[in-house]
């Protein structure tokens, strides 16, 4: 794989954006406090993550795949009591070769929006929940990056997340159907849930496991699920008064389609805004 255009991409975009961010970010909560904000799907915090997603062995070649996830959070307050959290899913695409000669493709695929209502304070013991629809756009740039057919679902979120605790979980969930099935890709049907474990401890260094487990709804039942097991290390770091979230994970796909990838590497950088 030739990683050059994505990484040239990813810094293009930490250039363009980080001059703005820095004179708005705060570092008055600890770390500790910021990194289990940061675990929060609908926490009150305008953020940007780039979680770079390396999946081995992909396709009838075998080849590796690359996706870059730009996934910027942005909540609006409705009123004293809730929320509506917009979480965006820009993904950018290397796809290796699915057949020789076939040449690898970069691009853009298919952009993803969710909206949570959420309550603006948690409920007793920490729960916090929140539930809304999720948007697929057919924003990809080459057929074999995306679907050209709109969809739309619903999606929540639930977790429990108490002061004084170290452990903060919860699963995310979402199902897209396809709008129309007469355009490229046909239709689809995509289940998607995202149950997530971490441990913090005093500083900002936390461990964490949030396998993101998929079913083409579409496929043959013996190619339908994608099931990973893994986790990995994060760690809450400053650039002057920006609060910066990183990970590092490693995931094995015990069941996935026969050309599913079978590894997934995955890094993650998070700019932070906290209120």
């Amino acid at each position: 794989m030739n990683p050059g255009p994505w990484r040239r991409t990813c810094a293009a975009c930490c250039a363009a954006t980080l001059p703005m961010l820095c004179t708005t970010a705060q570092a008055e909560m600890s770390a500790e406090e910021l990194a289990k904000l940061a675990q929060n799907p609908v926490g009150n915090l305008v953020s940007v993550p780039f979680q770079n997603n390396t999946n081995f062995n992909t396709g009838p070649l075998s080849g590796t795949q690359n996706i870059l996830n730009i996934q910027p959070v942005i909540p609006l307050e409705l009123d004293k009591d809730w929320n509506l959290i917009t979480r965006t899913i820009v993904p950018l695409i290397w796809q290796p070769e699915f057949l020789p000669g076939q040449g690898s493709t970069f691009g853009l695929g298919d952009i993803q929006l969710s909206a949570f209502l959420s309550p603006s304070q948690p409920g007793e013991g920490g729960l916090i929940w929140g539930a809304g629809a999720i948007l697929q756009m057919p924003t990809n740039t080459d057929d074999v990056l995306g679907n050209k057919n709109w969809g739309l679902g619903p999606t929540a979120v639930v977790l429990k997340l108490e002061k004084g605790n170290p452990w903060v979980y919860g699963v995310l969930v979402n199902n897209v159907w396809s709008l129309s099935g007469d355009k490229q890709g046909g239709r689809y049907n995509n289940f998607l849930m995202q149950p997530f474990l971490n441990y913090n401890f005093p500083g900002g260094l936390y461990l964490t496991s949030s396998p993101i487990v998929t079913a083409n709804w579409e496929a043959d039942s013996d190619q339908r699920w994608t099931v990973p097991l893994g986790g990995g290390i994060g760690k809450i770091f400053h650039i002057g008064k920006l609060p910066v979230n990183t990970q590092l994970g490693g995931y094995y796909n015990v069941v996935h389609p026969d050309d599913g990838a079978n590894w997934q590497l995955r890094l993650q950088v998070q700019f932070m805004f906290p209120k």
